[in-house]
């Protein structure tokens, strides 16, 4: 199984662009704002995730045969 690594690159983006913005965001004041996006980013990572466990699982299925 190759590992994907355009979701390695995204993963690392997204943390990036959001280490960029809570850093900001905590030297405004706004830190209720920061803590949105750290978790809005951590839901978003989260499913594309599930996305590759998913298909995963779905190989898995198909080896063992069971439908």
């Amino acid at each position: 199984m190759p590992i994907d690594v355009d979701l390695i690159f995204k993963i690392a983006g997204v943390g990036l662009i959001v280490a960029f913005i809570v850093t900001i965001l905590d030297q405004v004041g706004k830190k209720e704002y920061a803590q949105w996006v750290i978790l809005v980013s951590f839901i978003y990572i989260l499913f594309n995730i599930a996305s590759v466990v998913g298909e995963l699982m779905d190989k898995i299925r198909s080896v063992f045969l069971f439908q």
